[in-house]
């Protein structure tokens, strides 16, 4: 089970009314009331409200200022990640690393910054990986902001080699911080495709190079895809890699168990993982699978349980 963060402070109290929302720009299409939404019926929390608004950059500082005691917890999507960062009184050591905040919340001294994509993002790679399996080795397809969520949460997962596929130079703050946590690096060209145990596009899905080219994985089923889009079905890099014998962590599921994590920051209560998955699924017409989430908030749009393993403590680099 992961194990929170020690400044993952759970919400002080659950009672009366509380106001969440997801805030960003564009903000209509996001999905983020679905989920948080099912888990308040869940959980019997009717006090509670969950709402999207446009909030950009320049907004932003006013439209916090402009919230009463009833707000609890606030959702950040692009392009608010760097600068909600900024306004917490206190940062998460994942929210530090990656450089960026998905979440906001609120407590007596202020507001709380926190990364729930590395959660996301790990959780769905747990749930696609047979167990016993023990990934070594990743490639990491862009090296933006969602790419820094992907490095936090391979390391966690006992990753201890990335590579990155770029078009141009690697962003230096990206491998700056995947050699912090003590990952090996490495730079790949664009459509190369190393052997690896795990692959994590960052990227918009026409963007992808190489296909042709892509290797099957250590052994059959035994690796994992992830490619961070969700709505439109399969992705052609998911259907070449299912084809050739790798498992698919779908992009709908990172964004489920990153706002579940969130459900548990803003309420102080575990998440109705199921629940929260249905009606995810129902939002989507029955797919489960292509847009860039908003959740995420990827710097390269321009470039069943719910537990998941503890975080495997990495050996030293030889």
């Amino acid at each position: 089970m992961l194990t929170p963060h020690a400044s993952a402070r759970s919400a002080p109290d659950d009672r009366g009314s509380r106001r969440c929302a997801v805030w960003g720009s564009p903000i209509g299409h996001s999905l983020s009331p679905v989920l948080h939404r099912a888990a308040y019926a869940v959980l019997g929390l009717e006090g509670w409200t969950y709402e999207r608004r446009e909030v950009d950059e320049q907004g932003f500082e006013a439209a916090l200022a402009g919230l009463d005691g009833t707000w609890r917890g606030l959702s950040l999507t692009m392009p608010l990640k760097e600068v909600g960062l900024r306004r917490a009184v206190t940062v998460s050591d994942t929210a530090r690393a990656t450089g960026g905040a998905n979440t906001l919340v609120r407590h007596d001294d202020g507001w709380h910054a926190h990364n729930t994509d590395v959660y996301g993002i790990r959780a769905s790679l747990a749930e696609a990986l047979p167990r016993g399996v023990e990934p070594w080795c990743a490639l990491v397809v862009g090296s933006g902001a969602t790419a820094r969520s992907a490095v936090a949460a391979l390391a966690e997962s006992g990753v201890q080699k990335v590579a990155f596929m770029v078009r141009g130079a690697v962003r230096p703050e990206t491998v700056a911080q995947a050699e912090r946590t003590g990952l090996m690096v490495a730079v790949v060209p664009w459509g190369t495709w190393p052997p690896c145990d795990i692959v994590v596009s960052t990227v918009p899905p026409s963007a992808v190079a190489g296909l042709d080219d892509f290797p099957s994985p250590p052994q059959t089923g035994s690796g994992a895809v992830l490619d961070v889009v969700y709505g439109a079905g399969e992705t052609a890099l998911e259907r070449v890699a299912q084809d050739r014998g790798w498992r698919r962590a779908r992009g709908v599921d990172m964004l489920l168990h990153q706002a579940t994590e969130q459900v548990r920051l803003m309420t102080g209560r575990s998440a109705p993982v199921e629940a929260m998955r249905e009606a995810l699924r129902e939002a989507l017409g029955g797919e489960r699978g292509g847009a860039l989430p908003e959740e995420l908030g990827e710097a390269s749009r321009s470039s069943a349980s719910g537990q998941v393993p503890p975080k495997t403590p990495k050996t030293p680099k030889t």
